[in-house]
């Protein structure tokens, strides 16, 4: 029987979002991971809800979904606003992403991970599941040497500038859609290299912070909304700078927004404005990537990758696991 947990809320939150909050990731990896390359995105989505959803509701917190997942892709969703925990520990504020990149675990293709957030109540932005622009850089740069205001050849300019190379040694995130035709060819003006991803948006920011091994200089352009929130919370607790702004451009999605508590349309959110308390981000592989291993499945051990990333602290954990009795690793 669950017992009521009366200790300090940052003290609850350090032992929760540290092997707790991985045990919630490492099992929607798994889950999910058992049906990759098979073509059905719901299906693999559906079995990281379902297996993120049973491991929140064991945790001694009294959780309160901000941003949900199922909305955009037609999945079971753990909804916003759904409570999650055991109700007997401190509240918190709850961001999930139980897969990210459904295509790409669908088709067995680097990038796809199993990511969530918990902060104290009250600190996560409730965003709408509509777009948002935005732009993000790792840490030890002047504050204000990128904007989301200006162009992209402004930017560039700064950051490299900043960094103290040429433009032409700096690369770009982008996601590789049709709406960012127009932002890939200013890029590629200045001289400065685009790396596109199909999916990921959630990683991509995080790639900001470590260029020498992602190669990965600035995030530019326009995903969506909830993980943008999950990817300020993680770049909080590295270090960096992001902005972004939700694009709200039908009276409909300007109406979710007024009833989420969105007042201005047109404000621009900073990192703390996305993510302004103290916030635990984890993030296990399903396939591989340059943030994480992909889940392996072994004769007698199942294998998996975990990064965990706090506010607080600034602390970042690799926690690679070893699963046994695989009967018994099931996610029931």
């Amino acid at each position: 029987m669950s017992q009521a947990i009366t200790v300090q809320p940052g003290q609850v939150i350090e032992r929760i979002l540290t092997l707790e909050l991985v045990r919630v990731t490492e099992r929607a990896a798994v889950a999910s991971a058992r049906l990759r390359g098979r073509g059905n995105e719901k299906a693999a989505d559906q079995a990281a809800v379902d297996a993120m959803r049973r491991e929140l509701n064991k945790l001694p917190i009294d959780g309160t979904v901000v941003i949900g997942e199922g909305e955009r892709d037609e999945a079971p969703m753990l909804f916003i606003g759904e409570r999650v925990g055991n109700r007997n520990g401190v509240k918190v504020d709850i961001a999930v992403d139980p897969l990210e990149g459904t295509t790409l675990c669908a088709k067995d293709m680097p990038g796809s991970i199993a990511v969530m957030a918990m902060a104290e109540s009250g600190t996560l932005l409730a965003a709408p599941d509509v777009y948002m622009q935005k732009i993000a850089i790792g840490p030890g740069y002047p504050q204000g040497v990128v904007d989301l205001d200006a162009s992209p050849e402004e930017n560039l300019h700064n950051l490299a500038k900043a960094k103290g190379v040429k433009v032409t040694e700096l690369t770009a995130l982008v996601l590789d859609r049709p709406r960012h035709t127009d932002l890939i060819a200013a890029i590629r003006k200045t001289g400065a290299g685009v790396r596109l991803i199909s999916d990921g948006d959630v990683a991509g920011v995080i790639f900001t912070t470590n260029p020498a091994s992602t190669g990965i200089d600035i995030y530019l352009g326009i995903g969506a909304a909830p993980e943008g929130v999950l990817a300020a919370g993680a770049l909080r607790c590295i270090g960096g700078q992001m902005q972004g702004r939700l694009i709200l451009d039908t009276e409909e999605k300007r109406s979710r927004a007024l009833q989420m508590g969105v007042k201005d349309p047109n404000r621009k959110y900073d990192m703390k404005d996305l993510a302004s308390g103290d916030v635990v981000v984890a993030a296990t592989g399903v396939t591989d990537s340059a943030l994480t291993k992909g889940v392996k499945f072994g004769k007698d051990v199942i294998e998996t990758d975990t990064v965990v990333y706090r506010s607080a602290t600034g602390t970042v954990r690799r926690i690679y696991g070893e699963h046994r009795e695989l009967s018994k690793f099931h996610l029931d």
